[in-house]
């Protein structure tokens, strides 16, 4: 049986000084680098996914100049930027495949966005025989919570790995982990196994 981590949007604008900065964005950074070193070998399949917005436009209407953070937010993670880019205390070398997610468009599933050839989370899950997932990253109530969500509907058997993520607000993450259990994820730390 295969297994894949999935990394969702480890990145410096949603990590402490980015454009849409989340407490705990680093330690979910190095804690996923620390995890990696220790269990990289344990999955065949590790994804990471990224935000990746067009310079010019609103994408969609995701972007605003006065956001309401539930559908439309601040200008963040343009394509090329900074902000864009992987956390520095996030250590990709074990990754196998990147994806980027929220070019024109909003988009919060990893499974939203594509590799550079082209290929979809779910075609890479699908193609490799991945039947469980362990889910990392941020945010646990917006992208964590959707690409979670949409590996369940793949078939996927989910852990949220509930001390390698970090959500924008408690009591929304602290729902999205309630709709994750509903759906069939299991919570557990890291180290469990």
């Amino acid at each position: 049986m295969s297994r894949a981590l999935l990394i969702v949007d480890v990145q410096n604008d949603f990590t402490e000084g980015g454009a849409l900065a989340v407490e705990g964005g680093d330690a979910v950074a190095s804690g996923v680098t620390a995890f990696l070193a220790a269990h990289a070998a344990d999955y065949d399949v590790i994804v990471a996914s990224r935000d990746w917005h067009d310079p010019e436009g609103d994408n969609g209407g995701h972007f605003a100049d006065q956001p309401d953070f539930v559908d439309t937010w601040p200008v963040h993670c343009v394509a090329g930027t900074a902000g864009a880019d992987y956390d520095p205390l996030l250590v990709t070398d074990a990754v196998t495949h990147h994806v980027r997610k929220g070019q024109g468009k909003p988009a919060y599933s990893m499974f939203e966005g594509v590799t550079d050839e082209g290929d979809t989370v779910g075609d890479v899950l699908a193609a490799a025989g991945v039947l469980s997932a362990d889910v990392v990253g941020i945010a646990t109530d917006h992208c964590v919570r959707a690409s979670a969500l949409d590996a369940v509907a793949h078939g996927v058997h989910v852990r949220i790995l509930t001390d390698l993520i970090a959500g924008v607000a408690p009591d929304s993450s602290e729902a999205a982990l309630a709709e994750l259990a509903h759906a069939g994820a299991e919570l557990v730390e890291s180290g469990a196994e």
